[in-house]
């Protein structure tokens, strides 16, 4: 399957998780892939996955807080592949705490890490957008936490509805110019960070449990559910489609 056959993407914290699935997918489906974020070896063992199954990637270390590294990063992706087409705003950070428990150095770093790194990635990649002749920007937001909310989410809810309303205006900005903005809301999705988060609880499995009570579909998302919905808004099958938060929850925000 060639669906993104002749694109060129880059995608922010391409080393794990959603990351790493959209670029492997991107790169199945036919997508050159510059691969952003902060620590080379991961993005290098994913590269040489992509290369091993006859694609094309580069990887690219950056850190998507900081304006000149972004910059940086998204130049020599565009003078490596010679165009820039998609851009996946995956990186991001979670903090569990309450506006009281939560510090200002922490909130500064998750909308940081969360909703600045989507703004500068966006900004920065607008200009090679334009001479490619228009593009796909996807950001990454959350169901549960940006959609709606669940408790001990403050600055974590705060970045992701940011995200949403970073999608829908810049999606109004940029749609003469053929460049469609659109985010994807997840809820809970299986990855290495969540696995982490609920083996620290004292009862892993009850704690499972109940999560899952709150999803009609009873499973959490998979990288991979992520990474299908990210291949078809990269693709031409979806180049009427801008500004749109697309839940992908199993029905969480159904209920």
């Amino acid at each position: 399957m060639t669906r993104l056959a002749g694109k060129i993407a880059f995608i922010t914290g391409a080393g794990s998780g959603i990351g790493r699935a959209c670029a492997v997918a991107f790169a199945r489906e036919g997508a050159g892939v510059a691969l952003a974020g902060r620590r080379l070896a991961p993005l290098e063992s994913v590269a040489e996955e992509i290369r091993a199954g006859g694609g094309n990637a580069i990887p690219l270390p950056c850190d998507v807080t900081v304006r000149s590294d972004v910059e940086r990063a998204l130049s020599s992706a565009e003078l490596h592949f010679d165009r820039l087409n998609c851009i996946v705003n995956n990186a991001g950070a979670l903090l569990v705490a309450t506006a009281e428990c939560t510090s200002d150095e922490e909130w500064q770093r998750i909308l940081a890490a969360n909703l600045t790194s989507a703004f500068l990635v966006s900004r920065a990649a607008l200009g090679p957008l334009r001479r490619a002749g228009g593009g796909s920007i996807i950001n990454l937001s959350s169901s549960s936490s940006g959609i709606v909310s669940m408790k001990q989410r403050v600055a974590y809810s705060s970045s992701k509805a940011g995200v949403i309303g970073l999608t829908h205006a810049m999606a109004m900005d940029h749609a003469a110019e053929g460049i469609r903005v659109n985010v994807i809301c997840p809820a809970l999705v299986e990855t290495e960070m969540v696995r982490d988060i609920y083996a620290s609880h004292p009862d892993p499995a009850a704690a499972v449990r109940a999560r899952l009570t709150t999803i009609p579909m009873g499973r959490f998302g998979r990288v991979e559910d992520v990474a299908h919905l990210a291949v078809y808004l990269a693709s031409d099958e979806s180049s009427w489609m801008t500004g749109v938060a697309l839940p992908l929850d199993g029905g969480l925000t159904a209920t």
